[in-house]
């Protein structure tokens, strides 16, 4: 009961009670359609079924199951930012993904990183005792550029495994599907599919990650919708 008590206190579940006591004195729709879609965007239970099904869509890998009697896969970790002389906490995470997937198995053919500032994704990988070819080049502004330059370079033949964050997910198959490459994803996972803890209480309240889940989800989503309704006038390839 305390730890309901105390989460009844946090400042987005007192607006959600406010919210459910204006709607139930004041009996408008509005009221209650802002109530319920408060609601169920923040609940845990239904957030973390989401998670569950967003997992699945996007299948993640764990490990690298290459056979050693064929061509090992070329990595591609799709850039997240930076600076010249900084790493970004994105970035970090995927390239731990990739020191993870390559201990104790077959080097791959090679590592493709996209990003413009190079030097400390190629340092970082270095450092961490990681071997063979690293091939880093300015892949653009976007995701979108990214790929026009990578379908450029590879053929549909060559096998190519994109690590990326996992809510990034969806919109990369969708791109490897629509470039016709060879390509797996192998999700780095962050916090956005960790499940959160959801006792009783959880029905009670709302939490405020659940909203940056979807807002991430969401984002995703038009961000390729975008792309795929203007991309016959626009030139995303520069």
């Amino acid at each position: 009961m305390t730890d309901f008590i105390q989460l009844a206190l946090y400042p987005q579940n007192l607006f959600l009670y406010g919210l459910l006591l204006a709607a139930i004195a004041y009996r408008k729709k509005g009221l209650w359609l802002l109530f319920l879609w408060f609601y169920l965007l923040g609940n845990s239970f239904l957030a973390n079924q989401v998670r569950s099904w967003q997992q699945q869509q996007i299948q993640p890998a764990t490990t690298l199951n290459q056979d050693r009697s064929r061509e090992p896969g070329t990595l591609v970790v799709m850039g997240c930012g930076g600076s010249p002389s900084s790493l970004p906490a994105c970035a970090r995470n995927r390239l731990d993904h990739v020191v993870t997937l390559l201990a104790d198995k077959p080097q791959p053919s090679g590592i493709v990183i996209t990003t413009r500032h190079c030097t400390p994704y190629t340092d970082y990988l270095l450092q961490q005792g990681i071997s063979g070819v690293i091939d880093c080049f300015d892949g653009g502004d976007n995701t979108y550029q990214e790929f026009y330059q990578l379908a450029e370079r590879f053929t549909q033949v060559q096998p190519l495994l994109f690590v990326s964050s996992d809510y990034h997910g969806w919109r990369i198959q969708r791109l490897i599907e629509q470039h016709q490459l060879n390509g797996e994803f192998l999700a780095a996972s962050t916090a956005t599919f960790r499940p959160l803890n959801c006792p009783w209480h959880c029905w009670l309240t709302v939490n405020l990650s659940n909203y940056d889940f979807y807002a991430k989800l969401t984002t995703e989503w038009f961000s390729y919708a975008s792309y795929r309704l203007s991309k016959r006038w626009l030139d995303w390839q520069e």
